[in-house]
């Protein structure tokens, strides 16, 4: 059977349900985060990070979450991913034809915390009072709330009226406004199939009452904070057409989910109401599209988004807040972007070692002989094991075991041979266009003259716009940069020997961001996110040079040797894996 043909077999194969497979606990990590979890209210939150396919969702989906939705915890989960339930592909959301719109993720986090808001309401925690004070503590609220109010039920008694006494004022103006029949809707579970902990006793009148008034109040500081924005809607559109930058306007579009979060954390109580938030590819919604002039860009409304959690948990406590993702970013320039290398608690995890990953795996999935090939090749990734054994599960298995002239070694290489034509081929090609975009940028003056220091290989792209020429500029300096990766074994310590310019090359920046490799925090090592992909890599390299012409392979090699990169001065400790 060809390499293409196996492929898709193989492709095919790990769309199937793992039949037998079971997710491992793993004690320490999950320790950790339940510690953490635990608190009722938090200074800092938690990032989780790891390179892909190490277990992360499916240790929150699968061993944490269900025990953090019992009793007084309730937990809401975002993935801004998807759906959470579809099955993860190895491809990033590098390409811009893959990335969710801004708004729809905005959406989906403030829903979920509107949720985790009704669970206070309905537990007694959260009333009309505290989203008055959550709201009054950031925002002047006297004009919109007279707007709400209307002209012709103000006195001149409320001219000098206090805060606290519009709120009131307008709490019943809207209520008759919105009609009972919107909040009906929203209090119908509780009013029908809620009980007492404890016991069968349905809500009291009061409680309804309560919890109606709860119900109205959030409603209408949604309103206000819609009317703050609107309000804003014209220097908000000005600035994303000049580009610059407003901390007021960036605060304006993330006023709601933070106003959300404080109300929580003000309401969280021991063994009451503990609420937490949880949310997964977090990156997403760093890069997702931005379409709508009546926000910041997606990259703005991220930073002022974490920039808000830091600070509430830093002056009043937060709730847990648990921030997942594989996007290297947040292993370590996350930490120095937002102030110091300790402003989050970081937790990474890199899945099993090959110890651990060899007492879960032997003999209930694989046999002794297998593993020492499985360790050989492809290494400990979680992810990539559970694919392998769907592999072995499927009818090409079977097929290929019966034939008397196949192993099992041919079921790894066609395995090997569907990452190489699903994952690391479509993800070079984004590489490619990265870097075309590098050369464009060059040209047109928005790079650092910092980052095209003296010597730099990628100092001298195309002078002219000829995509032909920057393609052909790109891969160059692709192929150089990966021989020089694979000249250094495929780990470089970006920290050792104060050579943080490694950081400059626009190959290793592209391929971070497309999730072939990924930036450590300890140690502090580039390298492939698998040793699967690391093959993978090293054969793309030895298909691009079989497939030169000689003007492009002259080309190449005085790239090598009169500008070609050199990390071995980086290379990572002997015996490290």
């Amino acid at each position: 059977m060809g390499r293409p043909a196996a492929a898709e077999v193989a492709k095919a194969a790990v769309k199937a349900a793992a039949e037998g497979w079971r997710i491992i606990p793993r004690p320490l990590l999950e320790t950790i985060l339940n510690n953490y979890a635990l608190h009722h209210r938090v200074p800092q939150p938690v990032v989780l990070h790891g390179p892909r396919g190490v277990g992360k969702t499916s240790l929150l989906l699968h061993r944490l979450l269900p025990e953090w939705n019992k009793g007084p915890h309730v937990a809401a989960y975002v993935d801004l991913a998807g759906d959470p339930s579809a099955t993860r592909p190895w491809a990033s959301f590098s390409a811009a034809s893959a990335l969710p719109a801004l708004g729809a993720l905005r959406g989906r986090l403030e829903r979920e915390l509107e949720a985790l808001v009704d669970h206070g309401v309905r537990r007694g925690t959260i009333g009309s009072r505290d989203v008055f004070t959550a709201l009054n503590k950031w925002h002047g609220l006297d004009t919109a709330l007279r707007r709400i109010i209307g002209p012709g039920r103000l006195s001149k008694k409320d001219e000098a009226a206090s805060a606290s006494a519009l709120w009131s004022k307008a709490l019943l103006a809207f209520s008759v406004r919105i009609g009972t029949g919107e909040i009906n809707v929203s209090l119908a579970v509780a009013e029908e199939k809620a009980m007492v902990t404890g016991g069968t006793r349905k809500y009291s009148m009061d409680e309804v009452a309560y919890m109606r008034e709860a119900v109205t109040s959030l409603k209408l500081a949604k309103e206000v904070i819609g009317m703050h924005q609107e309000w804003r809607r014209e220097p908000m559109k000005h600035l994303n057409w000049t580009g610059g930058f407003s901390r007021s306007l960036a605060n304006s579009s993330t006023d709601w989910p933070c106003i959300l979060l404080d109300i929580l954390s003000a309401a969280a109580e021991v063994d009451f109401f503990q609420p937490k938030l949880v949310i997964n590819n977090v990156d997403v919604l760093r890069k997702a599209i931005f379409s709508d002039d009546s926000t910041v860009s997606a990259a703005v409304y991220h930073d002022s988004f974490i920039w808000r959690l830091i600070a509430l948990g830093a002056n009043d406590r937060c709730l847990p807040v648990i921030l997942v993702t594989s996007d290297s970013y947040y292993s370590y320039q996350a930490f120095i972007d937002f102030g110091f290398p300790d402003i989050f608690i970081s937790r990474e995890t890199f899945g099993w070692t090959h110890q651990e990953a060899k007492l879960h795996m032997v003999s209930q999935f694989f046999s002794e002989s297998e593993w020492k090939v499985i360790d050989e090749v492809l290494g400990p990734n979680p992810r990539q094991l559970s694919e392998l054994y769907m592999l072995k599960k499927s009818c090409f298995y079977l097929e290929v075991m019966r034939d008397g002239s196949s192993n099992f070694e041919d079921v790894v290489d066609a395995y090997l041979a569907y990452l190489q034509v699903t994952v690391v081929n479509p993800a070079m090609e984004s590489v490619l266009v990265i870097l075309q975009k590098f050369a464009s940028d060059v040209r047109t003056g928005t790079v650092p003259i910092d980052r095209l220091h003296f010597g730099a290989p990628w100092r001298h792209p195309p002078h002219t716009d000829d995509p032909v020429a920057s393609l052909k500029w790109a891969k160059i300096q692709l192929m150089d940069f990966v021989q020089s990766f694979v000249n250094v074994e495929f780990g470089v310590n970006f920290l050792a020997d104060d050579s943080l310019e490694i950081l400059d090359d626009p190959s290793i920046v592209a391929m971070l961001e497309v999730g072939l490799l990924y930036k450590q925090r300890d140690p502090s090592f580039i390298r492939p996110i698998t040793r699967g992909i690391q093959r993978c890599l090293a054969r793309w390299l030895v298909q691009q040079k079989m497939q030169m012409r000689f003007g492009e392979r002259v080309t190449y090699l005085w790239q090598r040797v009169m500008r070609g990169r050199s990390y071995r001065h980086l290379m990572k400790e002997i015996g490290y894996k």
